[in-house]
């Protein structure tokens, strides 16, 4: 059975009496976004149509303006949210197949124009799509003037909405002022329409399999992260869309995508974060994608701990009498006991971070450490730092001790602290 989205308007009324006439079964869903003076009446209007039609009728109110100002969105957008958000609960609930809705030609052209008016790729040009998931569109082959046609003979009664006729709303605009002017350049626009959406809708299937075979081409997976030769994107062709049609899944936008084209063979080791959080690193030899690793909560260690969790590691820590140096394991370090000042701390490097690398004199920025090291800026929050009491940087964990902290002849105690990949699910006993 069909979910009929039904306003009361010429539109939704022609597209249950079709829907009717054809023989199928459907319930009647109305939102009623008390924005309205006539917003009750209509709602008791659509009530009156299901039971002319002996079908299951469902019906809301929202509060619409108190949502629209607790997101702080559009009136238009928050009435958009609820009522399809409204439908699909329905949907689920009662095991509606799909959500009927109205929209026909002259909604397709509209949404069109309003497209290329604010900016948009292909995608935008295709325009209202028949079927969307649970969302079908019946009457998109039907213009404005069919339906009209349709309520007239047929004799059917609808209710008008007043807010319909203004043209403070974008989409009223371009349906009012707009539209018209062009019809008087072209009598037949909505059939124009209808054959250019066939070969917008033909060069995006087009893009997309050229796109999807790129993606498998170009994608080199390295656990979480996706690498994209810099050389092959170079030889894009047009390399601005294609890029951009390989990068938008990740959230990354046109000004983006452009920052990325005239930085390919002058910035090397700049970082790009989309909307979505993904980071994008520009290496010598290709684009890092990846997630950001979050700062890991900042963990205390004290003299009478011996294992610790930190993030996805387990430290272990033994004292020991001898002056023991850990040899070719950089996941382990030896350093003198009688320095260490607790409780220590275990966490992520900050901006301020510096120390005396092992083999140095000097003191070097903990930022600068890392670019000598080569390590991407998406990876830096996963290094553990071992902090003193003193907040001195004792070990950049996996990488460097800290000068001041190493073993020496004059050393009686030493402390082994020891890094080790926990396993997922493992707990601390």
């Amino acid at each position: 059975m069909l979910l009929v989205a039904l306003s009361g308007g010429i539109d939704s009324v022609a597209l249950v009496y079709l829907l009717n006439t054809a023989g199928y079964k459907f319930a009647i869903a109305h939102c009623n976004f008390q924005l309205r003076a006539e917003a009750n009446a209509d709602e008791e209007f659509c009530r009156q149509i299901a039971v002319q039609h002996q079908t299951p009728f469902h019906t809301v109110r929202f509060n619409t303006e108190q949502y629209a100002a607790a997101n702080k969105i559009s009136i238009q957008m928050a009435a958009r949210e609820l009522r399809y958000q409204w439908f699909e609960q329905i949907r689920q609930q009662h095991q509606y197949t799909c959500i009927a809705l109205a929209h026909h030609q002259n909604d397709t052209i509209e949404t069109i124009l309003l497209n290329l008016v604010r900016g948009t790729g292909i995608a935008g040009l295709h325009g209202i799509l028949p079927k969307n998931g649970y969302l079908v569109r019946p009457m998109l082959y039907l213009s404005r003037e069919d339906i009209e046609n349709i309520v007239d003979v047929s004799g059917l009664a609808y209710v008008e909405d007043s807010s319909n006729a203004s043209v403070k709303y974008a989409r009223n605009k371009i349906r009012h002022q707009v539209v018209p002017k062009l019809k008087e350049l072209n009598p037949s626009l909505e059939q124009t329409f209808e054959n250019n959406l066939k070969h917008f809708r033909e060069l995006e299937q087009l893009l997309e399999i050229q796109v999807s075979a790129l993606q498998q081409r170009l994608f080199v997976y390295n656990g979480e992260e996706i690498h994209i030769s810099v050389a092959e994107v170079k030889q894009l062709v047009p390399q601005r869309l294609l890029l951009f049609k390989l990068l938008h899944q990740f959230g990354f936008n046109e000004t983006v995508i452009d920052d990325i084209i005239s930085s390919l063979d002058k910035h090397s080791g700049r970082t790009f974060q989309s909307p979505a959080g993904n980071l994008l690193l520009l290496d010598r030899e290709r684009l890092v994608i990846s997630k950001p690793v979050k700062a890991i909560e900042a963990t205390n260690i004290t003299v009478d701990d011996h294992t610790i969790n930190y993030g996805s590691f387990k430290l272990g820590i033994l004292y020991d009498d001898t002056p023991l140096i850990v040899k070719n394991n950089h996941l382990a370090v030896s350093v003198d006991s009688d320095k260490l000042i607790y409780p220590l701390t275990m966490r992520s490097w900050q901006q301020s971070d510096h120390f005396f690398p092992l083999g140095m004199k000097g003191r070097k920025k903990l930022s600068d450490f890392f670019i000598n090291q080569k390590i991407p800026l998406h990876q830096k929050n996963a290094i553990p730092l071992l902090v003193n009491g003193n907040g001195d940087v004792i070990w950049v964990g996996g990488y460097r001790c800290d000068e001041r902290y190493k073993v020496t002849d004059n050393t009686k105690k030493v402390t082994i602290f020891e890094l080790l990949p926990m396993i997922e699910g493992e707990q601390i006993i």
